[in-house]
């Protein structure tokens, strides 16, 4: 039976480092002595039966765990309004609380709450899953998706094909189930018409030639940072993949042949594999995978690189060059692990980064660093056992979750779980910049920052600092007898130092870092299956999101930087509103899409003193929201609005209670229940009737994104934002008509 254990110092594993007693951690263990749980096997065949109709988990066995350490017994009934019945302040004040009790049934211990971030289909072969997994979210047609939604590609196909077979999984194991999947991908060309990163992996393995993948030369390590292609002014997750792959593409390692590799040669192909033309196949991509089309130049690119540059480099003296670049690889590959407790930025970088470790020395120390932090990654819930496209969402979910709470104006009642939360808060900001000359390692300053999930893993992000930031401030305002001691003063301060950094030249906040190059670089893109992956864009989320941080700040500190601040602030608004579609929304790049976006946009040009009135930005915005209210109340967008860039409606014009939760946020903040509050009223009572007996609402389709084309679980937001939404609501909209 799994147990989800949280803060695990992993029964004190010396191998296992960290910086904070492992506040946040997630693992999940085994216990083989324990007795088979009933309800979890009821839901993992129940998921198994509507897996074609609903294909996202709803967390059950850690809410199964979760509801028997800390049972609630509610005396509040469930709330149905009919259609003729209008929203009473009473029947979202019993929503609200039934809610939120049971959110605070699901807080840990540490104060985060802990769930499912999964989604995408092409983590797993780089860590071998298990096939309930991998079974569960085979499409019907035979294949596997980018994602859990997504139809299949062969980039998806291949690598769980692969997968299961390393797994032990015959040719025709799961009652046709592999079959259907070979014949997907021989239907489908073959395996050299995967993507470039599942070249890679394929070549690692062995069932594919290295001569057969566009070369990724570590020799650009070398180049002089002017440059506007150095890696170091890459995106960092870009730069963090291409790093190790670099490494492992310059030693040419290949694992040992094996029989079964042997037979996944021939499985996987149409040709037999010592007649396959491989420099014809560096350039081979099913269409199915195809978002990113490689431009001209860049096959240009390649080829000069494949036909007279490698072979330079494969012999003395251009060997020495070789050596010497490989080296600096590694040298960063090191920094990083060493950066992050061995956890590394994400998935794709944690697993090449602990196969370049072992390639280096294969019992090496930083090799055996890096075992424990595998489980980081791996979450369970009634799908099966999954890889996580991070290590972890939990100062995100845990800063929006102290808003939502703290908008419904229940502050008192719900004390202990905000004081937890706060907890959680302050004990994952990130004290200390990294060591050394940052400049060497192109890495930006990180200190009062906060990352997106623990201080152990420590990457900086713009966002998740203005959010850390404004639920401190926001907690700070409350007695510390309710919620605990307000963060010091001083780590306020080095938080909107750090915040303030991030601002580039045009007024944007990026991610991660600054935007150190040019939107052309996107020219060189290598990866088909992803979009904007080359350089850290500024986004409207990012933008927003400090500006809000900024001018709480400023209300509680008005002398602190006044005028940097009030820069910042103008400078920030002015971009976004330079980046608003010109039918009104803006897109949104971290979560499902154009409500996600236009709800940062909206909540950032009021933070920074626009209003309905005065600004024809927010009037664009609110017409556009109401223009894609559905007809029975709510919203409901598809993951396809993120990969098409053009608003769509879930299939049958479905609410989702999450877009319905951030178009309210936008709306009401716009002023909308002084205007016309009857399409607020509607979207209420969706969001109260979708409430399920339990008190939490449904999980429905996927809602987060990244790289345009890729979805993944913000398994959280299904609570957090109908809870903010309906708490705006009860105490903007209702007491104000009232």
């Amino acid at each position: 039976m799994w147990r989800l254990r949280i803060a695990d110092d992993g029964g004190g594993d010396p191998w296992l480092r960290t910086k904070n007693a492992h506040a946040g951690r997630q693992v999940w263990e085994f216990d083989a002595a324990a007795d088979p749980d009933p309800a979890v096997d009821a839901a993992r065949q129940g998921f198994a039966a509507r897996r074609h109709r609903l294909k996202h988990s709803a967390d059950l066995l850690m809410r199964n765990q979760f509801a028997k350490a800390n049972p609630l017994e509610s005396d509040l009934p469930a709330v149905k309004l009919e259609e003729h019945e209008d929203v009473t302040d009473e029947a979202v004040s019993t929503t609200l609380k039934r809610a939120i009790r049971r959110l605070s049934v699901l807080q840990a211990h540490d104060g985060h709450w802990p769930g499912d971030y999964g989604g995408p289909m092409f983590l797993m072969p780089g860590l071998m899953e298990i096939r309930r997994y991998l079974y569960n979210h085979q499409n019907e047609d035979g294949g596997w998706g980018l994602h859990i939604e997504g139809p299949s590609t062969m980039f998806g196909s291949a690598l769980t094909y692969v997968s299961l077979r390393l797994l032990g999984e015959g040719t025709d194991s799961g009652d046709g189930a592999m079959e259907k999947g070979r014949n997907w991908i021989l239907d489908h060309g073959g395996a050299t018409f995967i993507p470039s990163w599942g070249k890679f992996w394929l070549s690692v393995l062995g069932v594919f030639d290295w001569s057969g993948n566009n070369p990724v030369p570590p020799e650009a390590w070398l180049l002089p940072y002017c440059l506007p292609f150095h890696p170091g002014r890459l995106w960092c997750h870009c730069r963090m993949v291409y790093l190790p792959m670099c490494y492992i593409y310059g030693k040419r390692f290949v694992g040992k042949i094996t029989p079964l590799v042997m037979d996944l040669r021939k499985e996987l192909h149409k040709e037999p594999y010592n007649e396959i033309n491989w420099d014809n196949a560096r350039n081979k991509c099913a269409k199915e995978d195809l978002y990113y089309p490689h431009p001209l130049f860049q096959d240009i690119l390649w080829a000069t690189l494949h036909k007279f540059v490698e072979p330079i480099m494969l012999r003395w003296p251009g060997s020495i060059l070789r050596e010497k670049a490989l080296a600096t690889a590694m040298q960063h590959i090191h920094y990083e692990d060493e950066n992050t407790q061995y956890i590394c930025i994400g998935p794709v970088n944690k697993v090449m980064n602990m196969l370049a470790c072992w390639i280096e020395e294969p019992n090496s120390e930083a090799f055996k660093l890096h075992i424990p932090r595998i489980y980081d990654y791996l979450w369970v819930a009634e799908d099966g056992m999954k890889m996580q496209g991070y290590n972890g969402s939990q100062l995100w979910d845990t800063a929006f979750t102290v808003q939502a709470i703290a908008a419904t104006n229940l502050i008192e009642e719900f004390g202990p779980t905000l004081k937890l939360a706060f907890d959680y808060i302050k004990n994952s900001q990130v004290l200390d910049d990294c060591p050394g000359d940052l400049n060497d390692w192109y890495r930006h300053i990180s200190k009062g920052a906060w990352p997106y999930s623990t201080a152990d893993h420590g990457w900086p992000i713009t966002d998740c600092t203005a959010e850390g930031l404004k639920a401190s401030l926001l907690l700070a305002k409350i007695s510390p007898h309710v919620v605990g001691e307000p963060l010091e003063a001083n780590r306020l301060f080095d938080a909107v130092n750090c915040l303030m950094s991030y601002m580039n030249d045009n007024g944007g906040f990026a991610s991660y870092e600054l935007t150190r190059s040019y939107t052309w670089l996107e020219i060189i893109n290598p990866a088909e299956t992803f979009g904007d992956i080359v350089i850290d864009y500024p986004y409207v989320e990012c933008t927003s999101a400090a500006i809000q941080a900024l001018t709480s700040f400023r209300k509680l500190y008005p002398g602190h930087r006044r005028k940097e601040v009030d820069n910042c602030i103008s400078k920030a608004a002015n971009f976004i509103e330079t980046i608003q579609k010109t039918d009104g929304p803006w897109y949104g790049s971290w979560a499902v899409c154009f409500t996600y976006g236009t709800w940062f946009g909206v909540k950032g040009l009021i933070a920074a003193g626009r209003t309905f009135k005065n600004s024809s930005a927010i009037r664009k915005a609110c017409d556009f929201l109401l223009s894609k209210e559905l007809p029975s109340g709510g919203w409901g967008e598809s993951y396809l609005s993120s990969q098409d860039q053009v608003y769509t409606n879930l299939e049958g014009k479905r609410a989702h209670a999450v877009n319905t939760g951030w178009a309210m946020l936008a709306l009401i903040d716009a002023g909308q229940a002084a205007r016309d509050p009857a399409p607020l009223h509607r979207a209420a009572k969706v969001l109260i009737n979708l409430q399920s007996d339990d008190g939490e609402f449904p999980q429905q389709e996927i809602i987060g994104v990244f790289n345009k084309n890729c979805m993944i679980s913000n398994s959280q937001y299904r609570n957090i934002f109908p809870i903010w939404a309906l708490g705006e609501y009860r105490c903007r909209v209702l007491a104000a008509g009232n």
